[in-house]
């Protein structure tokens, strides 16, 4: 009843024309079917490009933001220094009474506290040969004792590091003979 060239529906019957499936003005239906394929893989190439793009983006973002954070955070901690540098000076005098200077040890101890737990270490350069990656000289003077030149024989302003970075170098004073 049916031959191969009619084609059941639930609409009804349709007849498959030869002409319909390879007609001479259009692709056949495996050169559709290939260029479709090539489409296809064309689009997936381009998401599998877009993904690229986007997990780039995201870590170029995710760098930007570490590096603006870390950037505000050093501009913070570099303004509490000259805090602590007053503080200090301020202890070399005896011009208060004992619990005056009992309020400015804590103080100390307090501002010490928050930048130690920001990882800002104060720089031991007293006495040890001069390094200019980690200090500034500022003056010079006599070897003290007989000791070495280009020794740090005073520190006039601590310098500190941010992990193994440098925040701010000290401000020595270096053993160097007159002459």
């Amino acid at each position: 009843m049916y031959d191969d060239q009619t084609l059941r529906t639930e609409a009804g019957e349709a007849v498959i024309e030869d002409d319909a499936a390879s007609s001479p003005n259009g692709p056949s239906l495996q050169e559709r079917l290939a260029a479709a394929n090539a489409k296809a893989e064309d689009n997936y190439n381009k998401f599998l490009l877009a993904m690229a793009d986007f997990e780039n983006y995201k870590k170029r973002m995710s760098r930007d933001i570490e590096s603006i954070v870390t950037s505000h955070r050093r501009s913070l901690l570099e303004r509490f220094l000259p805090v602590i540098d007053n503080l200090e000076r301020a202890l070399q005098y005896d011009a208060g009474g004992e619990k005056l200077r009992g309020g400015i040890e804590q103080t100390l101890k307090g501002f010490e506290a928050v930048l130690a737990s920001e990882g800002v270490k104060p720089i031991d350069v007293k006495g040890k040969p001069f390094d200019p990656r980690v200090a500034e000289a500022i003056g010079t003077a006599p070897p003290i004792d007989g000791g070495a030149e280009d020794t740090v024989v005073d520190v006039a302003q601590k310098g500190y590091n941010i992990g193994e970075e440098l925040l701010r170098p000290a401000k020595v004073i270096v053993a160097k003979n007159s002459g």
